[in-house]
């Protein structure tokens, strides 16, 4: 997590744009806000799986219908209006721009413009905007259960005056989730984890009972 994710001005909504590979990245957002932000939470889902999974509802989560042009504009205007309420905790909307889950390693990564057109809702009614690249990558590393890795860009504060349209703005979105989770799949390549914060810790797998049981019997070699 980078410098500034966490000393947002909470009176500036905030909206984390993510890669979409994995069925639980709605989970996960509802994590790291618990663990780490305490804001208000909006996820927009796609309409196919939340009709499916209604308990998303349960997080703060909303579907979006990119069949029917009229529900996803009634979608991106809630979600406007919801990122622009008065409220004391700051108001956080996560959303993956892609609007299906794809391969992590797909490129080039398409976006829809439904993300920049929230913004540029957001801007008529408010100056100001955070953008969080938030990226996500499972890896079996030397365990024989995944780890799940998490990545925080910087912030940015983007103004109505910078703003220069949804177009523009989606493929800026796209090229930074490109390249940050290039960054991260570096330091997975490299296990550079030595900034990495461990937030949940799941059952021992099984080559981590052996090694312990090996050793409290003190049969390792060596």
């Amino acid at each position: 997590m980078q410098a500034g994710v966490q000393e947002m001005n909470p009176r500036i909504p905030v909206i984390f744009y993510a890669n979409h590979a994995y069925w639980w990245d709605g989970f996960w957002s509802q994590l790291c806000t618990e663990k780490f932000f305490f804001q208000n939470l909006f996820i927009i889902i796609e309409y196919k799986q939340l009709k499916k999974h209604r308990f998303f509802t349960r997080l703060g989560a909303f579907s979006l219908d990119q069949s029917h042009l009229r529900s996803a504009l009634d979608t991106l205007r809630y979600a406007a209006d919801q990122l622009t309420a008065d409220s004391e905790r700051q108001n956080a909307l996560w959303i993956f721009p892609q609007g299906k889950i794809e391969p992590v390693d797909k490129r080039p990564l398409l976006f829809f413009n439904g993300t920049a057109s929230i913004i540029s809702s957001v801007l008529k009614k408010t100056p100001w905007i955070y953008l969080v690249s938030v990226v996500s990558r499972i890896e079996y590393l030397d365990e024989q259960k995944p780890e799940l890795c998490l990545s925080f860009r910087e912030p940015r504060l983007l103004s109505s005056v910078e703003y220069q349209g949804a177009d523009d703005l989606t493929i800026y979105m796209q090229r930074v989730t490109e390249a940050h989770l290039d960054d991260l799949t570096g330091k997975i390549r490299n296990r550079a984890f030595d900034e990495a914060l461990t937030v949940v810790r799941g059952n021992a797998s099984i080559n981590k009972r052996v090694e312990s049981f090996m050793r409290f019997f003190g049969l390792e070699k060596g």
